[in-house]
């Protein structure tokens, strides 16, 4: 797998104004690569859980629009949606094309809003090509470069670290914030913008050499390594006034570390638990719901779960805040971009190892 890294600490809409500018359109295309779901999970994801195949590609319909899909987004939510359990989104059926984010060029159309050569956002999937309702598309900000921050810090990760930490979290100066994966593309959102707010700001991260990025490039007070068997007394160290605010998106032994710490009125946003995706039972131990319920109760604390589908309409305050961040050098993005569709599969594993640094996405055309 051939896996190229790129840092910005620049301006994704250093732009303002200028047009974007659509690539040369493709030779006419007659065969669609696509990852399909092969079978079901037990545990975590193997390849043989998935197939890749060829098929035609698809005539657009009456209101549909043929999109080529340059870069695809890799997220945790996928390994809920390979599973058959109830949800807030419907599984993906097995022979069905993975379902993901996407950034595209419109090849053909057959809807009067979009014509051969614009860029659009759209939810693709794992495919070369898919034809797909115009109503579902949106056209990119033209101040969005490169392409692929759609996916990420001005998209739906950058969105979810912006809804829940501000909105939910609710952070004040002079509050401590912790947050998990603190180096992922929702993470290193959550713990910026927190800077921004005025607030002391502790990571939690997996490598040293991701702990070090945290501090030195992100700007953090502090950041601990949850590979650190003592983890939790160093996050305590770090923590002496407790924590405040707690943007959760792991679970597992970060949790466990933070729950001790968190002040007398503590907001905890919840917007993903990876360390439990693969789980196929409950994990060993004492029923300790009751405790937890307890601590709610006498602490105050409000825990709040969010689907930043239900937030859309922050959308325009969120690109107006985060991309005038990011035009002030305020904010730094990083992305790992994987060449090739036919290494989706293996990349995708790697987010449940810490293998990613930054925004996963796949670069699957020019």
């Amino acid at each position: 797998m051939t896996t190229t890294r790129r840092e910005f600490n620049l301006s994704a809409l250093a732009m303002m104004g200028a047009a974007a500018t659509p690539g040369v359109l493709a030779a006419s295309p007659e065969l669609n690569r696509r990852w399909v779901l092969a079978s079901r999970p037990a545990g975590k994801p193997q390849m043989d859980n998935f197939r890749l195949e060829e098929a035609p590609v698809p005539e657009p319909q009456d209101g549909q629009v043929l999109v080529q899909t340059l870069y695809l987004s890799l997220d945790p939510y996928m390994r809920g949606r390979m599973s058959a359990a109830d949800s807030y989104a419907d599984s993906v059926g097995i022979g069905e094309v993975m379902v993901g984010g996407t950034v595209g060029r419109v090849v053909a159309s057959k809807h009067s809003d979009f014509a051969p050569g614009d860029l659009v956002s759209a939810f693709s999937g794992w495919q070369e090509y898919a034809a797909l309702p115009g109503a579902t598309l949106s056209k990119l900000d033209a101040r969005i470069k490169p392409l692929s921050y759609a996916l990420g810090v001005l998209g739906m990760p950058g969105l979810t670290a912006y809804v829940g930490l501000l909105d939910i979290g609710e952070p004040k100066p002079g509050e401590t914030v912790v947050l998990a994966a603190s180096t992922g593309a929702v993470g290193s959102v959550v713990g910026q913008i927190a800077k921004l707010k005025g607030c002391r700001v502790v990571g939690i991260a997996g490598a040293q050499e991701k702990c070090r990025y945290a501090v030195e490039e992100l700007g953090y007070d502090a950041c601990v390594s949850h590979y650190d068997d003592d983890m939790a007394e160093q996050l305590a160290a770090q923590c002496p006034d407790g924590i405040d605010v707690y943007f959760e998106n792991v679970g597992g032994s970060s949790w466990e570390a933070v729950m001790p710490l968190l002040n007398t009125f503590a907001r905890i946003p919840v917007c993903g638990l990876i360390a439990h995706y693969n789980q196929t039972e409950l994990p060993p131990g004492p029923d300790r719901m009751s405790v937890l319920q307890s601590q709610i109760l006498v602490n105050r604390w409000k825990m709040q779960g969010f689907i930043i589908g239900d937030h859309l309409d922050r959308s325009g305050d969120f690109v107006r805040d985060v991309g005038t961040w990011l035009a002030q050098g305020k904010i730094k993005y990083r992305e790992d971009v994987v060449d090739g569709l036919e290494n989706a599969p293996e990349a995708f594993f790697g987010l449940f190892q810490g293998a990613n640094f930054g925004k996963l996405v796949v670069k699957v055309a020019s």
